[in-house]
């Protein structure tokens, strides 16, 4: 029986989660009631910005005194708003900073009345029109997909409380028939002790009925205390049953607190701000900059007396920006944005195991849970990374609708004295282009589009959140409880420095090194995204002058050192392809004939450092090897270029970014297929060279003429030694992966193969025999069983 001391903790533990919802519920309504104010102070501000200038241009005629009326009657209206502490917090708002900065201005306002009125009819006023349509338009889609968020973020939240109630009623369950056991333990003992007494009391009668009367007692008795064992027996099955069924229950809770604490965290740390910045934000300070830019193209042709308060203005309608709007707003209203406080485990009538149970028999379970949660991430993220690349592309696109530069009208001011020729020039501007409904409808179009991939973009997101929070709390307590001793190489690994003057950065040969020993074979190997905090964490290694990679260890996530790669080449200051050969590089690309168009790549290339071609020819053979398995990569030269290709040569500005870029994809792939008659061989040029198994060798000119190889480097070696085989015990070793002989003299074997080891031929090779054959065999690939021999 439960305790009313435990019952009255349980039903606290409710009620405060219970508040903690509450408070929940209560920030996000009133985000919405903040972001409806927004609106309506937009709505309101393009509102007062219209009449501003309609009323400006009717009494532009009546010079500086009905200029001065108008800018008091503004200034007093903003003077009069009821609330204003509102108002005082907008000010800091980069479009209100320029509303204020615009009514101080129109006190200097004076010349070019006649000009200014037809712009301000014609041209500006219709722009702010387009600017409230839209920003109504788009603040009802945003705040559509805002109220989507919040409702999955309660879904979340219900969730969560729903297994926590069940956890908590299998754990009721599971104490209750703990009580009942042991109730029935003591039962059994009371019952054995009850005998034992009744037999010592006994003392013998007449030999007949005494001995009747004596074995019908023991068979009572017997039948008493089997009746008590089975009882126990039951209540012990029970017992195990419900014992099981909580700590699954308990298992599920936390795995549910995770992902709700993840989705809660994503919600207030990401989605609030890429809901403001990516919808309730979009294309409005883009196209206010418009408008405003036209009204200062056209002040900026007055007297030179304007100049001073117009610079002002032209700063303040160069901050117009985003992002720091949204910053301000966010911390004007923190109490609105901020994340809540994390779930926290809450233990029910004494559990305190506040970790995931990976003993058995929940073990297997939970590593199958795991394999399944793995691979299910992975293709989401593969399909949510496509969809994002197509958000961000139409979000580009409407950028480029929203910020085309056609604020220019210092065309309008070079007129006669003729009105006529003032309205046939004015009648050339913006809004008079036939094209307009056009443009319209292909912005509106790219909206719509646009909003349904940030929609379907952010729910993927919220499922991979929720999804990764759960796998890395599962791949966290599987390793706790399954952690081995450390192998032989990660002892013998060593911290190493990376020098000045080394041809090939150290972070560059070390990823290569890396993949090259352990994941030709990854599938989607540079495609895949990897863990950003792992990422960054050898990024930041490599930085430090450490090579975090070093020895033999294979504890690392293949994607992410990937991403390390791509991150350090798209990082460089000057890209690994300088732009001022972009042109000729295009230029080779149409060419048909394949060999060709690599002899045009050789000569554009050769004019480029050496320093620059050594990197390139080592990236470049590189790549070539990790195409030939494209079968189990899924990476071929054409995959490879697309992830490469934006890292490795960025399109210069002025340029058609789509067309260019498949340019540039197909100028890469040329160049992993053909890297061998594109850069000069080891003979012309001096440094290191990638070798297939994962190091860096030095080439450098022979007094013959010839270039040393791998199998030259250990021929002398190896002579030296072949007389005192006899007198050497070969070691065992075992394939650590496969390998593929690549010359006559290197053996090949599978993964986990027996090897025999006579003696080292060289750093990087033994001599040594596999099935029968004697042969070189690389040091990288194999584990010495007995001993190390350096």
């Amino acid at each position: 029986m439960t305790s009313p001391a435990k019952f009255k903790k349980d039903k606290e533990i409710i009620a405060e989660y219970d508040t903690q919802v509450k408070e929940i519920r209560a920030q996000l309504t009133e985000q919405m009631k903040c972001l409806d104010q927004q609106c309506e102070l937009r709505v309101q501000l393009l509102q007062d910005l219209q009449d501003f200038f309609r009323k400006k241009a009717e009494i532009e005629m009546d010079y500086s005194r009905n200029l001065e009326k108008l800018a008091e009657r503004f200034l007093a209206k903003t003077r009069s708003t009821k609330d204003q502490q509102f108002k005082k917090d907008q000010n800091v708002l980069s479009p209100v900073n320029c509303w204020n900065l615009l009514l101080n201005q129109v006190k200097r306002e004076s010349r070019d009345h006649t000009t200014l009125s037809d712009i301000y009819l014609n041209n500006i006023i219709p722009r702010f029109v387009q600017v409230s349509e839209d920003s109504g338009r788009l603040f009802k889609k945003s705040k559509e997909v805002g109220q989507q968020l919040q409702d999955d973020l309660m879904k979340v939240l219900n969730e969560l409380y729903s297994v926590m109630k069940t956890y908590h009623m299998y754990n009721a369950d599971s104490i209750s028939a703990q009580s009942k056991l042991k109730e029935a333990e003591k039962q059994e003992e009371k019952q054995i002790g009850k005998s034992v007494k009744q037999e010592d009391r006994q003392t013998p009668r007449s030999p007949d009925s005494s001995s009747n009367i004596r074995i019908e007692e023991k068979h009572v008795r017997r039948s008493s205390v089997k009746k008590i064992e089975k009882m126990k027996e039951k209540r012990q099955a029970k017992y195990t049953e419900n014992k099981l069924k909580a700590i699954k229950a308990r298992n599920e809770y936390l795995l549910a607190l995770e992902a709700t604490n993840a989705s809660v965290f994503k919600y207030y740390i990401h989605d609030l701000s890429d809901l403001i910045d990516q919808c309730c934000d979009l294309g409005y300070h883009a196209s206010l900059n418009r408008a405003l830019r036209t009204f200062l193209s056209a002040e900026l042709n007055l007297e030179q007396s304007k100049h001073e308060g117009l610079d002002a203005i032209e700063n303040a309608v160069e901050n117009l920006d985003a992002t720091s709007d949204k910053q301000r707003l966010m911390e004007m209203y923190n109490n609105v944005f901020c994340p809540p406080m994390k779930f926290e485990f809450q233990p029910h009538m004494g559990d305190m195991a506040s970790q995931l149970c990976a003993q058995q028999p929940v073990q297997s379970e939970l590593v199958q849970r795991c394999q399944q949660l793995q691979s299910r991430l992975s293709t989401l993220k593969i399909e949510n990374e496509e969809v994002k690349k197509t958000m961000e592309a139409t979000l580009q696109t409407i950028q480029d609708i929203v910020t085309v530069e056609d604020f220019d009208v210092s065309d309008c001011f070079q007129y006669s004295n003729s009105m006529e020729s003032v309205k046939s020039t004015v009648s050339e501007t913006f809004m008079s282009k036939p094209s307009i409904a056009k443009r319209r409808a292909n912005q509106q179009e790219t909206e719509q589009f646009y909003f349904t991939k940030m929609k379907e973009y952010l729910e993927g997101r919220n499922l991979i959140t929720k999804l990764q929070a759960k796998h890395d709390l599962l791949q966290k307590t599987l390793g706790e409880s399954q952690r081995t001793d450390c192998s032989l190489a990660r002892r013998s690994s060593t911290v190493r420095k990376q020098d000045s003057s080394q041809a090939i950065p150290l972070v560059v040969e070390s990823c290569i090194r890396f993949i090259s020993r352990h994941g030709l074979q990854h599938e989607g190997i540079f495609r895949v995204s990897g863990s950003q905090v792992e990422v960054n964490d050898i990024k930041n290694a490599f930085e430090r002058g450490e090579d975090p990679l070093a020895g033999d260890q294979n504890d690392h996530d293949m994607d992410s050192i990937a991403g390390v790669l791509k991150l350090y080449f798209r990082g460089l200051e000057h890209p690994l392809f300088p732009k001022d050969i972009f042109r000729d590089l295009m230029t080779c690309v149409t060419m048909d004939n394949l060999q060709e168009r690599a002899l045009h790549i050789r000569k554009v290339l050769l004019v480029l450092p050496k320093t620059t071609l050594i990197i390139m020819r080592y990236l470049f053979a590189f790549l070539n090897h990790l195409s030939q398995f494209s079968e189990e990569n899924m990476m071929d030269p054409y995959n490879l270029a697309i992830c490469f290709g934006p890292s490795l040569m960025s399109v210069p500005e002025g340029h058609d970014q789509v067309s260019c870029q498949a340019h540039v994809n197909e100028l890469i792939k040329t160049i992993i297929i053909q890297h061998e008659n594109i850069f000069p061989n080891p003979r012309e040029l001096e440094g290191p060279v990638y070798s297939r198994g994962g190091s860096t060798e030095d080439y450098c000119d022979s007094p013959h003429g010839e270039t040393t190889s791998v199998e030259d480097s250990t021929q002398d070696v190896t002579a030296e030694h072949h007389t005192s085989d006899d007198e050497c015990e070969p070691i065992e070793a075992i394939a650590k992966f496969d390998y593929v002989g690549r010359t006559a003299r290197e053996l090949s074997f599978k993964k986990g193969a027996s090897l025999l080891l006579y003696q080292r031929a060289s750093d990087d090779w033994w001599e040594g025999r596999h099935n029968g054959i004697d042969g070189l065999i690389p040091h990288q690939y194999i584990v010495v069983q007995d001993t190390l021999i350096s």
